[in-house]
């Protein structure tokens, strides 16, 4: 069983260590809030992989999965996240919403409101729409990703990967490759990582480079096997063509040459160097087979099964001022 929320009001007054309503993004959060969640995380990992007595310290609250952009992983990992803690979990999706009739966001929000959800999730492929929902809404809203914006609970899921299987986030070199610029995954990890004192690379041709990155705290390349040199965990991306509007990579080939990752490239990173992946693969685009299901070196799997402890801690710890969780209310 994970340790109790109910912790001495004197080391949390007030919920102090996580003052936050909503989880939007990374950017606002201090690294000892960021922490913080990746240490609430760490109790749900030993309790899902042993299976006891179930807690369901969310029973009685209605959570809904508000997805207005097409989701599996995230959707499907929400909605795990939410059940395993005793929630009445109910999906909305954007095929089978009034959204697809003509409706605003704000009246969505405001019709999401009035159905008196406990907590939202919400995923959407504007840019800052889960901000606008979350400041017209009266429960707290979690940010499953919108645009090219922000995807949190990615973002700590990585970190917590990374800490679990490295030991530390401090000083490691994190290399993230890949379709950059459309990346909403890049942009958390970026924030994350930084905050958390990683060393973090980013490598893209130069059209999927997003201008100026380099006053978020990271080294831009656009030589691969550079970015390599010394990594310490090696984060790929896909090449997100449904955001591409034009013609970003001469084609997939040539995009594999230049920035593929082979075990022949991964050879430059440590000998113990983490692959990663948010998923989805193209596999024989970004990453080869033969990488993505190392057995040492692919964290890959973990990754998703991190994902679930994270999202139930952020559940956890969103709704505790409504649980009147002691220290919290």
């Amino acid at each position: 069983m994970p340790a109790s929320d109910h912790r001495p009001a004197s080391l949390i007054p007030g919920g102090a260590v996580f003052p936050h309503r909503h989880l939007t993004g990374i950017e606002g959060l201090e690294p000892h809030e960021i922490a913080f969640l990746l240490d609430e995380a760490e109790n749900w990992i030993a309790a899902n992989r042993e299976r006891g007595v179930p807690d369901k310290r969310l029973a009685g609250l209605t959570q809904i999965n508000a997805f207005f952009e097409n989701s599996t992983r995230t959707l499907l990992s929400f909605e795990i996240a939410g059940k395993r803690l005793g929630a009445d979990v109910v999906n909305m999706h954007a095929a089978q919403s009034s959204v697809k009739k003509g409706e605003t966001l704000i009246d969505t929000a405001m019709t999401l409101n009035a159905m008196r959800a406990d907590v939202i999730v919400i995923r959407h492929m504007s840019s800052g729409a889960v901000r606008l929902i979350a400041d017209k809404v009266d429960c707290p809203v979690l940010n499953a990703g919108d645009g090219r914006h922000e995807h949190p609970t990615q973002a700590l899921l990585d970190a917590l990967t990374i800490r679990r299987r490295r030991g530390t986030i401090h000083n490691q070199r994190v290399v993230i490759c890949g379709d950059v610029l459309h990346s909403r995954v890049a942009r958390s990890n970026i924030l994350a990582l930084t905050a958390l004192a990683a060393e973090v690379r980013v490598c893209a041709p130069s059209t999927l480079m997003p201008p100026a990155i380099e006053r978020m705290g990271v080294t831009p390349f656009t030589d691969f096997d550079a970015a390599l040199d010394g990594a310490d965990v090696v984060m790929m991306l896909r090449l997100q063509t449904e955001r591409m509007s034009g013609g970003y990579v001469p084609s997939s080939r040539e995009y594999h040459l230049r920035y593929g990752l082979t075990l022949e490239r991964l050879a430059r990173a440590k000998p113990d160097a983490l692959v990663m992946h948010p998923g989805p693969m193209n596999r024989g685009v970004e990453i080869d087979s033969n990488v993505a299901d190392h057995a040492e070196r692919s964290a890959i799997t973990e990754q998703v099964e991190m994902g679930v402890a994270v999202r139930m801690a952020c559940l956890d710890v969103l709704t505790r001022r409504a649980r009147r969780v002691e220290g919290w209310a």
